[in-house]
């Protein structure tokens, strides 16, 4: 079994117990994450499940979490950086929730150009993951129903797309996005939950655009680039797609740090190259 797989082996393993763990953990507060979000229990709750699962695989050689300061040694390999879940805020109200993984051929901080491979699992309402590898001549899609994990065959972005979600509020982003969403809201239906999972699936079923920007308050974006904005660029990029953070692809931005930030768009290429258009 080669590295990957055991990763990718060891997400799916942990997947169904996170689902399951849910509704216990929805309204317990933790504390605050090393960007200085508010936690809830079931974000810490989730990245330990996580780590107990991937840290002792061999071929990982590092567990970099959104939950935790620093990178923890693991031994030869791979470095794992995770989200464990994905738009936490959304169990409160019962909405889906997501876990993102994005599996680098190099210690962090790095650039996307060096993943290897990336993971989204949803856990909506049935729990599915999309996974990218470099070994692999497509990107697939799995059900995963408790210990059985099933193939549902590889994922292809729709070539017209018609969703899009771009976060924020007016007036708290910048005019030039502002105008762009409004541009995009008239032409596409309007999509956005809350968690990255979620609207990137949207993304990948309909085609379109998901994007956060830079907004008042997080004037570099909110999301984080190892463990986010870089694994879907993968995904994105490996269907065809595009990302970008206004001016290049999110695989060439360079992180200064574990949790650096950046400005996000995800979806079909054509309109990945209107926002840069637009914010150049």
């Amino acid at each position: 079994m080669s590295g990957l797989d055991g990763v990718v082996r060891g997400v799916h393993g942990v997947a169904s117990d996170v689902r399951a763990g849910l509704a216990a953990r929805a309204g317990a507060q933790g504390g605050t994450n090393p960007s200085g979000e508010t936690q809830i229990d079931a974000d810490v709750w989730a990245d330990e499940q996580f780590f107990d699962a991937l840290s002792t695989l061999d071929g990982v050689g590092q567990y970099v979490s959104e939950e935790r300061a620093d990178a923890v040694d693991c031994g030869e390999g791979h470095a794992v950086a995770i989200d464990p879940l994905d738009g936490s805020s959304n169990l409160a109200s019962n909405n889906p929730v997501g876990t993102i993984v994005g599996v680098y051929d190099a210690a962090l901080p790095a650039t996307g150009r060096e993943l290897v491979a990336a993971m989204m699992v949803l856990y909506g309402p049935y729990t599915t993951s999309v996974v990218a590898r470099e070994d692999r001549g497509a990107v697939e899609e799995y059900l995963v129903e408790g210990d059985e994990v099933v193939s549902r065959g590889a994922c292809a972005l729709p070539d017209d797309p018609t969703v899009v979600g771009i976060a924020g509020k007016r007036g708290e982003r910048s005019a030039a996005c502002d105008a762009l969403a409004d541009e995009l809201e008239r032409e596409l239906k309007l999509r956005y939950g809350g968690a990255m999972a979620a609207d990137v699936r949207q993304v990948l079923e309909y085609g379109g655009l998901f994007g956060y920007p830079a907004v008042e308050g997080a004037p570099d974006g909110k999301l984080r680039v190892h463990f986010e904005s870089a694994p879907l660029a993968y995904i994105l990029e490996s269907l065809g797609g595009g990302s970008t953070d206004g001016e290049r692809s999110l695989l060439d931005v360079d992180p200064d740090g574990l949790h650096a930030r950046s400005q996000t768009f995800l979806g079909n290429a054509a309109l990945v190259e209107r926002v840069e258009s637009a914010l150049a």
